[in-house]
């Protein structure tokens, strides 16, 4: 190859030995010291030129060839080196080599997020047939059984129809929260804030509540020394549905004849909420899994819990969509808290 070490060095050497040679020439002339300096020259710079070059620009470019080749076979597993110069006494080739492994780290994160997000989708499809399948296929038994002639016995008539009833209400419900979460991941559904009393707002949700909590024998409270009102600057019937899926959730994995305590502690200009339950709790593995869609703890007792899977999902889409988070507290034996923080509102007089 033209372009390589050797011939670069003999070049470079030649031109400067030549330029050497003129100025001898003027001040000594022709003579054996000329020829000694000339070739003593010519062999150090040779050398001197070909070990910089072969170290500081052919060493990089082999480096950089052998990136981008792995880059080619799709190979982005390269590893930074370390950094023993500062930014300013770097060369441009190492520069540009860095600029490579960064690119190569970025399309190798890409990837590992696509395999997740394959993953993430498999199991989502998979999930959603499993839901789908089980009321889709308890209506068509009830649908099917009368259509064989159960019904002409009203008795029997009735109460399956009643079930088929019951299946494809939850089937809606399924569909419905299926519709609400992918518009809250893809923000289609926008939050209208607004000041409102969240105590008064959970005062309502706990009548609603009250038949489900005592079929339990299970006490809603609120803390004691919560305070008379507690405004807060959010979307109010988006807090209401997060007030709810959680006080639910509550009440459903709670122990029996136990209490769900309501907390609002206000800070400078946030109010911080709580749901507390006194059930069996939840361990540590299961903690940063909780909020995913159908992701349940027991789901051998899930079933006869009722409920979607999607209930905490949606809790956590609302609370980010307010640019606050959920946490989760939860002790083996003790109970579960959830933890999210609100903008303090203004107070609205209605008098």
């Amino acid at each position: 190859m033209l372009f390589n070490a050797k011939n670069i060095s003999f070049i470079l050497s030649a031109v400067l030995t030549l330029l050497l040679a003129a100025i001898l020439y003027m001040n000594i002339g022709i003579g054996l010291a000329f020829f000694n300096y000339l070739v003593i020259f010519m062999a150090t710079s040779t050398t001197f030129i070909y070990l910089a070059l072969e170290k500081f620009v052919f060493h990089e470019i082999d480096n950089i060839y052998t990136l981008l080749d792995k880059i080619k076979k799709k190979d982005y597993s390269l590893s930074k080196p370390k950094q023993n110069q500062s930014p300013s006494n770097r060369t441009h080739l190492s520069r540009i080599k860095e600029e490579i492994i960064d690119f190569a780290e970025k399309k190798q994160m890409e990837i590992e997020e696509l395999k997740k997000l394959e993953t993430f989708r498999r199991e989502f499809l998979a999930d959603v047939s499993h839901e789908l399948k089980t009321p889709i296929f308890a209506a068509q038994g009830f649908v099917h059984t009368l259509i064989d002639g159960a019904v002409d016995d009203i008795e029997v008539r009735d109460k399956f129809l009643n079930k088929a009833a019951n299946s494809l209400d939850g089937l809606n419900m399924l569909v419905q929260d299926l519709i609400t979460i992918s518009q809250l991941e893809i923000g289609e559904i926008k939050m209208h804030a607004q000041s409102f009393d969240l105590l008064k707002l959970t005062e309502d949700i706990f009548d609603q509540l009250e038949e489900a909590a005592g079929s339990r024998g299970t006490k809603l409270r609120f803390y004691k020394y919560n305070p008379k009102s507690c405004y807060v600057q959010a979307d109010k019937m988006r807090i209401g549905q997060v007030m709810t899926n959680l006080i639910v959730n509550a009440i459903k994995y709670g122990k029996d004849n136990g209490v769900v305590m309501v907390k609002f502690v206000i800070e400078n200009e946030e109010v911080e909420v709580s749901v507390k339950d006194d059930g069996p709790g939840i361990e540590q593995k299961h903690l940063s899994r909780i909020f995913e869609r159908f992701y349940r703890v027991e789901k051998s007792r899930a079933k006869d819990r009722g409920g979607t899977g999607l209930g905490l999902a949606i809790v956590k889409h609302i609370v980010e969509a307010h640019h606050s988070k959920m946490i989760v507290e939860s002790v083996i034996g003790e109970g579960t808290n959830f933890i999210f923080r609100l903008k303090k509102g203004k107070v609205i007089n209605n008098n």
